[in-house]
């Protein structure tokens, strides 16, 4: 895929995530949550909602994916603090390192941003909260998307072997795919948060491949 393709296809999932947002916050919106909270697209959340139920062993597994990819950005970032105790410099740190560091502050903005500016409550109270929190988007669907696909994208830098990268490619795939069907399943969310969750993420990987292939060309130059 050229970079002109994906600088709009990350536009195209920027501007769904947008609309998204404004139905969400505007139409069909009625007290079906918690604490009577009001609930954007109400009937396509309420029937996917009332289908899958709430399961806390769903909700116990994602959240350790969710873990599980901040252990692989601290990795990236390990390898990030070895190149620069040897280097003596962070401009000469692996650039693609730096913009995966730079891909996971941005999703912590993000999440930090809506539990501030709330599109939607949760369907649920959490166990451990006493009031209905914050739900649009996904925060977890966000953050092992945009993660665990930015390092599938940097494995074929860093993972010589063949066999060992496809494998590890493929598990970071599976983890995704089960993120978001089990964050679904597990019925903490709302199916709107979940779709704004990859729809965010998968703009801002758009944008993360389109600066790799810039700095591939960059390097072959």
């Amino acid at each position: 895929m050229s970079n002109k393709a994906k600088f709009t296809l990350a536009g195209l999932c920027a501007l769904l995530a947008a609309i998204l947002i404004v139905l969400v916050l505007f139409v069909d919106v009625a007290p079906i949550g918690p604490e009577g909270t009001e609930i954007g697209l109400s009937h396509l959340n309420e029937a996917v909602h009332n289908a899958t139920g709430v399961s806390m062993r769903w909700y116990e597994l994602t959240d350790q994916l969710g873990l599980a990819a901040i252990l692989v950005a601290g990795l990236f970032a390990l390898v990030g603090a070895v190149q620069l105790f040897r280097r003596r410099s962070l401009l000469k740190v692996d650039r693609e390192i730096l913009a995966l560091g730079v891909l996971f502050l941005v999703v912590i903005g993000l999440y930090v941003f809506f539990e501030i500016v709330i599109v939607n409550y949760r369907p649920v109270i959490m166990p451990d909260e006493t009031h209905v929190g914050a739900s649009f988007p996904s925060s977890h669907t966000m953050l092992v998307c945009a993660t665990l696909g930015g390092a599938m994208l940097l494995l074929g830098r860093y993972i010589p072997g063949k066999g060992l990268r496809l494998a590890l490619q493929l598990l970071c795939g599976a983890a995704i795919v089960v993120m978001v069907v089990g964050r679904l399943l597990s019925g903490v969310h709302w199916f709107t948060d979940i779709l704004g969750g990859l729809l965010i993420s998968g703009a801002l990987l758009a944008l993360f491949s389109a600066f790799l292939t810039a700095e591939k060309e960059r390097a072959a130059q």
